[in-house]
């Protein structure tokens, strides 16, 4: 049955957003908090075209207690030639988990294309500088391979001792990956102290990528452009989530 979009679905369709409907063709629970759900496209990967692109994202609806609920989800291996891709769910309580958990092969989910866009750093970084957790491990997951051979300095927020199997694509040849246990400002507090060193001496040729929760996000996107003097261009933030 189609989820009913309620204002949102409105004004998107007013903002020309494009809507799909995805086929479930398979689910794997990657750790128990972590779960991979398969999906034919619907021809969104066509019609995406050369507008692909690394870190991009679709406003998927479901729906729980009588109300439309949109939530926003990174394409995850999209093969446009196969027209397929996957969704990776960071699980807890709410009507997208719970929707992942049940999802089994023939479901179907609805979902509109609006809003998602990625600016390649321009001039190209000498090394990234990505910050995430398990919501945006997708994301994160898109950028290194955007930038294969490019090194990376990852600090990367963990909340379950089952997160050390989360589908993080390092390679110790050129990433550095510093895992921070969630506890309060753990996270914001290493990026403080380790990142300054990374930076350097010339602050426009750093580029940070950051997705976390949101009161995290705002805090080290304030510490990058004031404290550190980056350019705008060369911070791309996002608050993921909202911590309850």
């Amino acid at each position: 049955m189609a989820v009913v979009k309620g204002w949102e679905g409105v004004v998107l369709k007013l903002l020309r957003g494009k809507d799909f409907t995805f086929t479930v063709t398979g689910a794997e629970d990657v750790t128990e908090h972590y779960r991979r759900v398969y999906f034919t496209d619907g021809g969104l990967l066509a019609a995406a075209g050369e507008s692909l692109h690394p870190t991009m994202w679709v406003r998927v609806w479901f729906e729980g207690a009588g109300k439309p609920h949109q939530r926003a989800y990174t394409l995850v291996d999209p093969d446009p030639e196969a027209g397929t891709f996957c969704f990776e769910f960071a699980l807890h309580d709410g009507v997208a988990s719970a929707w992942a958990r049940a999802a089994r092969p023939g479901d179907t989910v609805e979902a509109t294309v609006q809003g998602t866009g990625f600016a390649a750093p321009d001039p190209a970084p000498e090394r990234l500088l990505v910050i995430g957790d398990a919501a945006s491990l997708p994301a994160v997951n898109s950028l290194l391979d955007a930038y294969p051979q490019t090194p990376a300095t990852v600090w990367f927020e963990t909340q379950h001792d089952s997160d050390a199997g989360l589908p993080l694509r390092e390679h110790a040849d050129r990433h550095d990956i510093r895992r921070v246990a969630r506890a309060g400002t753990a996270l914001a507090d290493r990026v403080r102290a380790e990142l300054p060193e990374l930076v350097g001496s010339d602050p426009a040729a750093a580029y940070v990528w950051l997705a976390c929760d949101t009161a995290t996000t705002r805090t080290l996107t304030a510490y990058l452009r004031k404290e550190l003097a980056l350019p705008k261009q060369r911070v791309n933030a996002l608050g993921y989530w909202r911590a309850a």
